[in-house]
């Protein structure tokens, strides 16, 4: 663990940015767009090859997901990230195991930590989230962000979370989105589904991630004030 990356969380829960100090020459994958401020020496450099939508193809077939590297050339540097939503930034170190993030949800990770998409189908379509969840694996730091707050859930057994408020969870959990009456379902308005939300159901024994707010509940929230234009 001598690579580990030294990093603070200030304004957390609502307002959470995270601040990496990098060792000389060392290396974080970041995720495009999510640097605020740095030092001068650290340079930049784009993961992302062959435009936006080869990038996007890339991504649908599960091929790669867009990300920088910074790195702290010759000294020691701080590198400002603030992630999309205002929210909380939770840390977590992979020891060999794998752990499941919304796509949204990636801040940043260490060098030796493999980002892969992994495709949800048409379920995922269909709730009205993301279509993808990212699979970290190897060893190293990764970080993850929310919309709220983040809730940490130890689950030994079953459990049955809206998927509008997963975050992450490790891969000792097995997990099938399934219909449940009585929710609303936030993605679509028309009501086709008679009332039913999408929510995941976990088994086994891991740690479970969710955030304390829903992004489609403030959209929709937010939809009957947005302007229109009037004949």
């Amino acid at each position: 663990m001598t690579n580990e990356i030294v990093y603070t969380v200030e304004h957390s829960p609502a307002y959470a940015s995270l601040r990496l100090d990098l060792k000389a020459n060392q290396t974080v994958l970041v995720e495009s767009g999510a640097m605020a401020a740095m030092d001068p020496w650290i340079k930049m450099k784009s993961k992302v090859k062959g435009g936006l939508m080869k990038g996007i193809g890339r991504m649908v077939s599960g091929e790669s997901f867009f990300v920088s590297e910074f790195t702290a050339e010759g000294k020691p540097g701080q590198l400002y990230l603030s992630p999309g939503v205002p929210g909380d930034v939770q840390h977590y170190y992979l020891n060999g195991n794998a752990l499941m993030i919304q796509s949204s949800g990636f801040v940043a990770a260490s060098q030796t930590v493999e980002i892969d998409t992994k495709f949800q189908g048409v379920k995922g379509f269909f709730s009205g989230e993301s279509l993808f969840l990212l699979r970290a694996t190897g060893q190293g730091d990764i970080w993850f962000s929310s919309y709220g707050a983040i809730v940490e859930i130890p689950i030994d057994g079953d459990y049955v979370v809206d998927t509008g408020y997963i975050v992450a969870f490790e891969d000792t959990l097995n997990y099938q989105a399934e219909m449940l009456g009585g929710l609303s379902f936030r993605g679509l308005k028309t009501g086709i589904l008679g009332g039913e939300g999408l929510v995941c159901r976990f088994k086994g024994r891991g740690r479970l991630w969710i955030q304390s707010r829903e992004i489609y509940g403030l959209i929709n929230f937010l939809n009957p004030f947005r302007p229109t234009k009037s004949n």
